[in-house]
């Protein structure tokens, strides 16, 4: 049994079963234990890679396409660039070296990253020496004025809660102790009142998932991109409306027992995309669409082939994996999806399409 194991235990033993939120909330973020504390998560020696760390591919075209959208509403100066959860700044270094020649973008961009780890923020250091950034613990110490947003595989590490229906109400499922170990219980049943309407039509035993903390940052994006103007970007794995239990550990890239050694894997679980555009009432929602169909309607064909001109051997062959990795629907194409935001009348950034 691992120290957090411990903790969570006692706790649990004293004042009863916890929320799923407060589990992941305490085996991701906990200041001495906690997975994003004490890990090195991403990349090939870590226990999950991103689409950024796959290709370099990716980032450009996403640069490219928060700058088109940029000009699109008539390039304001100042504007505020930010991504949260920026990981080791990959994504945020690839989108700034795609955009340097926009006329205008870099010395109109103030970047902000939204960061709580000071390891991490090291190493966005040294990627993002040369664009000065700022670093924010939270969405709302970020600066007005004009903003626009990616943020990708963020969501999905926020704390769930998950609720499984019961007759006419529902019941929690809960983090309590069986024979001494950590586990899934269920709680009492309570009204039918405490999900939104939405819900309603779940069957008998059906789970849904809410994910409280998504609702503070969807506020902030909601009202600094409708009174300054910008657009938020969302890529992330999920769908429209999600159902079912999604709750997952990922560890050496492969999954794990989430409540076997808490603090030692990525907790996460499915966007539910609507839940985020019906967050953000003021703003207009573009339609989903998976990352493998954005990639492809931003060119990534043509990128891709530019690249590969002076490729040869091992180097090559791992340039047209990485391709298909970001867009084949048997790797990320269909199970990432990707939403924007923008205020009203205003265009879509370019990739995205419009709802119907």
């Amino acid at each position: 049994m691992n120290a957090l194991a411990a903790q969570l235990i006692g706790r649990i033993e004293s004042a009863g079963p916890m929320s799923l939120a407060d589990y992941m909330t305490e085996c991701l973020l906990h200041p001495v234990h906690g997975y994003y504390t004490t890990a090195t998560p991403f990349g090939a020696g870590g226990d999950f890679t991103t689409a950024p760390e796959i290709s370099q591919m990716f980032g450009e075209l996403v640069g490219l396409m928060l700058a088109q959208s940029w000009m699109d509403q008539g390039a304001p100066s100042p504007f505020t660039l930010t991504e949260p959860g920026p990981g080791r700044g990959t994504l945020m270094a690839d989108i700034w070296r795609a955009t340097a020649r926009v006329p205008g973008f870099h010395a109109a961009a103030r970047l902000h990253l939204i960061e709580a780890s000071p390891r991490l923020r090291a190493e966005q250091a040294a990627r993002l020496a040369d664009a000065g950034p700022v670093w924010c613990d939270s969405f709302a110490a970020l600066p007005d004025g004009p903003l626009w947003l990616i943020a990708n595989e963020f969501f999905d590490a926020l704390p769930i809660r998950q609720f499984q229906r019961a007759g006419d109400g529902w019941r929690e499922r809960v983090v309590g102790l069986k024979g001494g170990a950590l586990t899934l219980g269920l709680s009492d049943p309570m009204a039918i009142g405490a999900l939104p309407a939405r819900f309603a039509q779940v069957p008998e035993g059906g789970i849904v998932e809410l994910r409280p903390s998504a609702r503070p940052v969807m506020a902030e994006i909601d009202a600094r991109i409708g009174t300054h103007g910008g657009a938020a970007v969302i890529v992330d794995y999920g769908d429209w409306r999600s159902r079912g239990d999604t709750f997952q550990a990922v560890a050496k890239h492969g999954f794990a027992d989430p409540f076997a050694d808490p603090g030692c894997a990525d907790l996460t679980a499915h966007v539910d995309f609507e839940a985020l555009a019906l967050d953000a009432p003021g703003l207009r929602a573009s339609a989903l669409i998976g990352q493998g169909a954005l990639l492809h309607h931003l060119g990534i064909e043509a990128r891709a082939a530019r690249l590969a001109r002076n490729l040869r051997g091992p180097a090559l062959e791992a340039h047209e994996a990485g391709f298909l990795r970001l867009t084949d629907p048997s790797e990320m194409g269909t199970l990432f999806k990707a939403l924007a935001l923008v205020p009203p009348g205003q265009p879509l950034p370019p990739g995205f399409e419009e709802r119907s």
